[in-house]
Protein backbone atom coordinates (compact mmCIF):
# COMPACT_ATOMS: atom_id res chain seq x y z
CA UNK A 1 0.00 0.00 0.00
CA UNK A 2 1.22 3.33 -1.23
CA UNK A 3 1.25 6.05 2.17
CA UNK A 4 -0.09 9.31 0.98
CA UNK A 5 1.54 12.50 1.60
CA UNK A 6 -0.12 13.98 4.53
CA UNK A 7 -0.94 17.71 3.68
CA UNK A 8 -0.31 20.65 6.33
CA UNK A 9 -2.16 21.28 9.52
CA UNK A 10 -5.36 23.45 7.85
CA UNK A 11 -6.22 24.90 11.21
CA UNK A 12 -2.52 26.19 12.10
CA UNK A 13 -2.15 27.23 8.48
CA UNK A 14 -5.20 29.35 7.77
CA UNK A 15 -5.07 30.88 11.05
CA UNK A 16 -1.58 31.66 10.43
CA UNK A 17 -2.58 33.14 7.15
CA UNK A 18 -5.70 35.06 8.43
CA UNK A 19 -3.59 36.40 11.21
CA UNK A 20 -1.16 37.68 8.94
CA UNK A 21 -3.49 39.47 6.63
CA UNK A 22 -4.70 41.05 9.62
CA UNK A 23 -1.62 42.16 10.67
CA UNK A 24 -0.70 43.55 7.08
CA UNK A 25 -3.53 45.63 6.92
CA UNK A 26 -3.87 47.06 10.50
CA UNK A 27 -0.11 47.92 9.91
CA UNK A 28 -1.05 50.06 7.44
CA UNK A 29 -3.95 51.69 8.98
CA UNK A 30 -1.73 51.96 12.19
CA UNK A 31 1.12 53.45 10.69
CA UNK A 32 -0.36 55.78 7.85
CA UNK A 33 -0.17 59.02 9.31
CA UNK A 34 3.24 58.52 10.40
CA UNK A 35 4.50 57.03 7.26
CA UNK A 36 3.12 60.06 5.39
CA UNK A 37 4.70 62.52 8.47
CA UNK A 38 7.98 61.00 8.48
CA UNK A 39 8.18 59.58 4.96
CA UNK A 40 5.50 61.56 2.78
CA UNK A 41 4.03 57.83 1.53
CA UNK A 42 1.44 56.68 3.85
CA UNK A 43 2.19 53.01 3.03
CA UNK A 44 6.01 52.81 4.12
CA UNK A 45 5.33 50.50 6.64
CA UNK A 46 2.62 48.66 4.98
CA UNK A 47 5.01 48.12 1.48
CA UNK A 48 7.83 46.80 3.88
CA UNK A 49 5.51 44.41 5.89
CA UNK A 50 4.38 43.08 2.40
CA UNK A 51 7.75 42.43 1.86
CA UNK A 52 8.60 40.79 5.07
CA UNK A 53 5.29 38.82 5.02
CA UNK A 54 6.42 37.35 1.22
CA UNK A 55 9.94 36.25 2.35
CA UNK A 56 8.57 34.88 5.91
CA UNK A 57 5.84 32.83 3.70
CA UNK A 58 8.56 31.55 1.75
CA UNK A 59 10.44 30.42 5.17
CA UNK A 60 7.67 28.74 6.68
CA UNK A 61 6.72 26.69 3.52
CA UNK A 62 10.55 25.61 3.07
CA UNK A 63 10.51 24.91 7.02
CA UNK A 64 7.19 22.75 5.86
CA UNK A 65 8.86 20.58 3.57
CA UNK A 66 12.12 20.20 5.80
CA UNK A 67 11.97 17.07 7.59
CA UNK A 68 12.83 18.60 11.47
CA UNK A 69 14.63 15.63 12.74
CA UNK A 70 17.38 17.02 10.38
CA UNK A 71 17.76 19.97 12.75
CA UNK A 72 18.84 17.83 15.14
CA UNK A 73 21.92 17.74 13.48
CA UNK A 74 22.26 21.12 13.36
CA UNK A 75 21.03 22.26 17.14
CA UNK A 76 24.55 23.09 18.58
CA UNK A 77 26.02 24.57 15.10
CA UNK A 78 22.61 27.08 15.52
CA UNK A 79 23.05 27.40 19.32
CA UNK A 80 26.87 29.10 18.83
CA UNK A 81 25.29 30.59 15.54
CA UNK A 82 22.50 32.81 17.40
CA UNK A 83 25.05 33.34 20.72
CA UNK A 84 27.71 34.78 17.92
CA UNK A 85 25.40 36.99 16.56
CA UNK A 86 24.08 38.24 20.09
CA UNK A 87 27.91 39.23 20.71
CA UNK A 88 28.64 40.69 17.55
CA UNK A 89 25.44 43.63 18.08
CA UNK A 90 26.80 44.69 20.95
CA UNK A 91 30.89 45.42 19.21
CA UNK A 92 30.95 49.36 19.46
CA UNK A 93 30.07 50.68 15.51
CA UNK A 94 29.21 46.97 14.64
CA UNK A 95 25.26 46.69 16.07
CA UNK A 96 23.12 49.91 15.21
CA UNK A 97 20.76 51.21 17.73
CA UNK A 98 16.81 51.90 17.75
CA UNK A 99 14.72 53.03 21.00
CA UNK A 100 17.64 52.94 22.67
CA UNK A 101 18.65 49.09 21.98
CA UNK A 102 22.23 48.33 20.41
CA UNK A 103 20.15 45.02 19.48
CA UNK A 104 20.25 45.69 15.09
CA UNK A 105 22.61 44.47 12.41
CA UNK A 106 22.38 45.88 9.14
CA UNK A 107 22.82 49.57 6.90
CA UNK A 108 20.17 51.89 7.34
CA UNK A 109 16.23 50.86 7.70
CA UNK A 110 17.38 47.70 6.50
CA UNK A 111 18.51 44.99 9.44
CA UNK A 112 17.92 42.12 11.75
CA UNK A 113 17.61 41.66 15.35
CA UNK A 114 19.82 38.76 16.71
CA UNK A 115 17.16 38.19 19.64
CA UNK A 116 14.80 37.19 17.51
CA UNK A 117 17.00 34.35 15.94
CA UNK A 118 18.39 33.48 19.00
CA UNK A 119 14.87 32.60 20.39
CA UNK A 120 14.38 30.26 18.05
CA UNK A 121 18.05 29.16 17.68
CA UNK A 122 17.62 28.46 21.67
CA UNK A 123 14.14 26.48 21.24
CA UNK A 124 15.78 24.18 18.78
CA UNK A 125 18.96 23.43 20.71
CA UNK A 126 17.03 23.11 24.14
CA UNK A 127 14.74 20.46 22.25
CA UNK A 128 17.31 18.67 21.21
CA UNK A 129 19.22 18.74 24.49
CA UNK A 130 16.15 17.84 26.45
CA UNK A 131 14.46 15.07 24.03
CA UNK A 132 17.77 12.78 25.28
CA UNK A 133 17.73 14.25 29.25
CA UNK A 134 15.29 11.20 30.51
CA UNK A 135 15.63 10.79 34.35
CA UNK A 136 18.13 13.40 34.38
CA UNK A 137 15.74 15.72 34.57
CA UNK A 138 15.08 14.94 38.09
CA UNK A 139 18.26 16.33 39.40
CA UNK A 140 19.21 19.92 39.43
CA UNK A 141 23.07 19.88 38.87
CA UNK A 142 22.36 17.27 36.10
CA UNK A 143 19.08 17.62 34.53
CA UNK A 144 17.78 20.95 35.40
CA UNK A 145 20.68 23.23 35.44
CA UNK A 146 22.19 23.36 32.31
CA UNK A 147 19.65 24.52 29.89
CA UNK A 148 18.92 27.07 32.48
CA UNK A 149 22.31 28.32 32.22
CA UNK A 150 22.27 28.26 28.48
CA UNK A 151 19.02 30.02 28.60
CA UNK A 152 20.48 32.63 31.12
CA UNK A 153 23.65 33.09 29.25
CA UNK A 154 21.24 34.40 26.22
CA UNK A 155 19.14 36.45 28.38
CA UNK A 156 22.23 37.87 29.65
CA UNK A 157 24.00 38.91 26.40
CA UNK A 158 20.32 40.39 25.10
CA UNK A 159 20.30 42.52 28.80
CA UNK A 160 23.62 43.55 27.83
CA UNK A 161 21.68 45.69 24.84
CA UNK A 162 19.23 45.84 26.82
CA UNK A 163 16.01 44.27 25.73
CA UNK A 164 14.02 43.47 28.50
CA UNK A 165 10.96 42.07 26.66
CA UNK A 166 13.16 39.39 24.67
CA UNK A 167 14.28 38.16 27.49
CA UNK A 168 11.19 37.64 29.28
CA UNK A 169 10.38 35.80 26.35
CA UNK A 170 13.10 33.61 26.46
CA UNK A 171 12.73 32.91 29.90
CA UNK A 172 8.79 32.23 29.87
CA UNK A 173 9.64 29.68 26.91
CA UNK A 174 12.39 28.13 28.49
CA UNK A 175 10.61 27.02 31.98
CA UNK A 176 7.70 25.85 29.57
CA UNK A 177 10.20 23.77 28.19
CA UNK A 178 12.01 22.31 31.51
CA UNK A 179 8.43 21.92 32.38
CA UNK A 180 7.16 19.55 29.23
CA UNK A 181 11.05 18.16 30.28
CA UNK A 182 9.79 16.54 33.45
CA UNK A 183 11.55 19.21 35.91
CA UNK A 184 10.45 19.07 39.15
CA UNK A 185 7.75 21.52 40.25
CA UNK A 186 10.13 22.92 43.20
CA UNK A 187 12.52 23.13 40.51
CA UNK A 188 10.70 25.39 39.11
CA UNK A 189 9.21 27.35 41.96
CA UNK A 190 13.08 28.18 43.09
CA UNK A 191 13.29 29.28 39.57
CA UNK A 192 10.08 31.32 40.00
CA UNK A 193 11.55 33.25 43.05
CA UNK A 194 14.98 33.58 42.01
CA UNK A 195 13.40 35.49 38.57
CA UNK A 196 11.13 37.71 40.77
CA UNK A 197 14.42 39.00 42.84
CA UNK A 198 16.53 39.08 39.64
CA UNK A 199 13.62 41.25 37.51
CA UNK A 200 13.59 42.97 40.60
CA UNK A 201 17.26 43.75 40.15
CA UNK A 202 17.18 44.63 37.28
CA UNK A 203 14.13 47.30 37.47
CA UNK A 204 16.60 49.10 40.43
CA UNK A 205 19.50 48.82 38.16
CA UNK A 206 17.49 51.12 35.53
CA UNK A 207 15.58 54.46 36.38
CA UNK A 208 13.48 54.18 33.41
CA UNK A 209 12.36 50.59 34.25
CA UNK A 210 12.05 51.91 37.68
CA UNK A 211 9.26 54.67 35.86
CA UNK A 212 7.21 52.06 33.84
CA UNK A 213 6.31 50.22 37.52
CA UNK A 214 5.55 53.80 38.64
CA UNK A 215 3.54 54.27 35.60
CA UNK A 216 2.00 51.02 35.43
CA UNK A 217 0.94 51.55 39.31
CA UNK A 218 -0.30 55.11 38.39
CA UNK A 219 -0.24 56.49 34.81
CA UNK A 220 -2.07 59.33 35.96
CA UNK A 221 0.79 60.25 38.03
CA UNK A 222 3.03 61.31 35.60
CA UNK A 223 0.09 61.88 32.17
CA UNK A 224 2.15 63.36 29.73
CA UNK A 225 5.31 61.87 30.72
CA UNK A 226 6.25 57.97 31.15
CA UNK A 227 2.67 57.11 31.54
CA UNK A 228 1.60 59.10 28.63
CA UNK A 229 1.65 55.82 26.47
CA UNK A 230 -0.77 53.67 28.52
CA UNK A 231 -3.40 56.17 28.77
CA UNK A 232 -3.15 56.51 25.39
CA UNK A 233 -3.62 53.00 24.66
CA UNK A 234 -6.52 52.74 27.32
CA UNK A 235 -8.28 55.56 25.57
CA UNK A 236 -8.13 53.72 22.79
CA UNK A 237 -9.16 50.43 23.90
CA UNK A 238 -12.02 52.23 25.61
CA UNK A 239 -13.11 54.05 22.47
CA UNK A 240 -13.76 51.00 20.29
CA UNK A 241 -16.94 50.04 22.27
CA UNK A 242 -18.20 46.71 21.23
CA UNK A 243 -17.65 47.00 17.46
CA UNK A 244 -15.08 50.14 16.77
CA UNK A 245 -14.87 53.29 15.28
CA UNK A 246 -14.56 51.64 11.98
CA UNK A 247 -11.16 50.38 10.44
CA UNK A 248 -8.70 53.13 9.31
CA UNK A 249 -10.88 55.51 11.68
CA UNK A 250 -8.47 55.75 14.99
CA UNK A 251 -7.78 58.87 16.20
CA UNK A 252 -4.93 57.71 18.24
CA UNK A 253 -2.92 56.89 15.29
CA UNK A 254 -2.45 60.39 14.94
CA UNK A 255 0.63 60.91 16.59
CA UNK A 256 -1.18 60.53 20.34
CA UNK A 257 -0.27 56.73 20.12
CA UNK A 258 3.59 56.38 19.55
CA UNK A 259 5.24 53.73 17.40
CA UNK A 260 1.41 52.19 16.95
CA UNK A 261 2.22 50.01 13.89
CA UNK A 262 4.71 47.78 16.23
CA UNK A 263 4.65 47.55 20.31
CA UNK A 264 1.02 49.07 20.54
CA UNK A 265 -0.97 47.97 17.39
CA UNK A 266 -3.47 45.59 19.09
CA UNK A 267 -4.24 49.13 20.91
CA UNK A 268 -5.46 50.36 17.42
CA UNK A 269 -6.84 47.60 16.36
CA UNK A 270 -8.97 47.38 19.42
CA UNK A 271 -10.03 50.61 18.76
CA UNK A 272 -11.07 50.44 15.12
CA UNK A 273 -12.10 47.33 15.14
CA UNK A 274 -14.14 47.12 18.64
CA UNK A 275 -14.20 44.69 21.65
CA UNK A 276 -15.49 41.91 18.57
CA UNK A 277 -12.59 42.24 16.40
CA UNK A 278 -9.99 42.61 19.64
CA UNK A 279 -12.07 38.75 21.18
CA UNK A 280 -11.95 37.89 17.43
CA UNK A 281 -7.43 38.26 17.25
CA UNK A 282 -7.44 36.62 20.86
CA UNK A 283 -9.68 33.14 19.73
CA UNK A 284 -7.54 32.93 17.08
CA UNK A 285 -4.07 33.01 18.60
CA UNK A 286 -6.28 30.56 20.64
CA UNK A 287 -6.96 27.79 18.56
CA UNK A 288 -3.09 28.63 17.43
CA UNK A 289 -1.55 27.69 20.96
CA UNK A 290 -4.24 24.77 21.22
CA UNK A 291 -3.20 23.19 17.62
CA UNK A 292 0.29 23.42 18.43
CA UNK A 293 0.54 21.98 21.59
CA UNK A 294 -1.79 19.06 20.11
CA UNK A 295 0.63 18.24 17.72
CA UNK A 296 3.48 18.43 20.78
CA UNK A 297 1.40 15.51 21.93
CA UNK A 298 0.98 13.38 18.88
CA UNK A 299 4.52 14.09 17.91
CA UNK A 300 5.90 11.21 16.45
CA UNK A 301 9.16 11.75 18.87
CA UNK A 302 10.38 13.41 22.10
CA UNK A 303 12.36 15.87 20.14
CA UNK A 304 9.60 16.73 18.03
CA UNK A 305 7.12 17.23 20.78
CA UNK A 306 9.72 19.57 22.86
CA UNK A 307 9.92 21.29 19.46
CA UNK A 308 6.14 22.10 18.97
CA UNK A 309 5.93 22.91 22.81
CA UNK A 310 9.17 25.77 22.80
CA UNK A 311 7.18 27.42 19.08
CA UNK A 312 4.04 27.40 20.58
CA UNK A 313 4.92 28.46 23.96
CA UNK A 314 7.24 31.09 22.48
CA UNK A 315 3.97 32.82 20.42
CA UNK A 316 1.81 32.08 23.60
CA UNK A 317 4.33 34.30 25.78
CA UNK A 318 4.63 36.82 23.33
CA UNK A 319 0.80 37.64 22.65
CA UNK A 320 0.19 37.06 26.73
CA UNK A 321 2.61 39.79 27.49
CA UNK A 322 2.21 42.29 24.18
CA UNK A 323 -1.70 42.22 25.12
CA UNK A 324 -0.90 42.56 29.13
CA UNK A 325 1.19 45.71 28.10
CA UNK A 326 -1.30 47.31 25.69
CA UNK A 327 -4.28 46.87 28.61
CA UNK A 328 -2.32 47.77 31.72
CA UNK A 329 -2.32 44.49 33.02
CA UNK A 330 1.64 44.47 33.51
CA UNK A 331 4.37 46.71 33.58
CA UNK A 332 5.39 48.38 29.85
CA UNK A 333 7.99 46.18 28.22
CA UNK A 334 8.90 46.45 24.65
CA UNK A 335 7.46 43.17 22.39
CA UNK A 336 5.57 42.51 19.05
CA UNK A 337 2.47 40.97 18.87
CA UNK A 338 3.28 37.60 16.85
CA UNK A 339 2.17 38.05 12.86
CA UNK A 340 0.48 41.28 13.46
CA UNK A 341 2.90 44.07 14.51
CA UNK A 342 5.41 45.56 11.71
CA UNK A 343 8.93 44.22 12.14
CA UNK A 344 10.91 42.09 9.53
CA UNK A 345 13.28 39.94 11.69
CA UNK A 346 9.93 39.07 14.10
CA UNK A 347 7.47 38.32 11.53
CA UNK A 348 9.99 36.17 8.98
CA UNK A 349 11.10 34.44 12.24
CA UNK A 350 8.16 33.58 13.30
CA UNK A 351 6.70 32.42 10.11
CA UNK A 352 9.67 29.85 10.14
CA UNK A 353 9.04 28.69 13.38
CA UNK A 354 4.98 27.92 12.42
CA UNK A 355 6.89 26.11 9.22
CA UNK A 356 8.56 24.11 11.68
CA UNK A 357 5.23 23.79 13.54
CA UNK A 358 3.27 22.77 10.72
CA UNK A 359 6.45 19.55 9.12
CA UNK A 360 5.48 18.53 12.81
CA UNK A 361 1.77 18.29 12.69
CA UNK A 362 2.59 16.87 9.19
CA UNK A 363 4.39 13.84 10.75
CA UNK A 364 2.23 13.50 13.75
CA UNK A 365 -0.75 13.04 11.11
CA UNK A 366 1.48 10.21 9.07
CA UNK A 367 2.56 8.45 12.12
CA UNK A 368 -1.11 8.40 13.92
CA UNK A 369 -2.32 6.88 10.11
Amino acid sequence: MVRTRQAYDPVILIITLVLLAIGVVMVHSASSVVSLQKFGDSFYYAKRQLLWAGLGIVGMLLMANYDYHNLRRWAPKIAIASFLFLAIVLIPGVGSTRGGSQAWLGIGSFGIQPSEFAKLGLIIFLAHYLADSGDRMSSFRRGFLPPLLLSLTGVGLIMLEPDLGQSVVIMGTTIILLFAAGARVRHLAGLGGIGLAGFAGLVAMAPYRINRITAFLDPWKDPLGHGYQIIQSLYALGSGGVLGVGLGQSRQKYLYLPEPQTDFIYSILSEELGFLGAATVLALFGVLVWRGFRAAIFAPDEFGSLLAVGITGMIGVQVLINVGVVTGSIPATGITLPLLSYGGSSLTLMLTGIGILLNISRQAQLALR
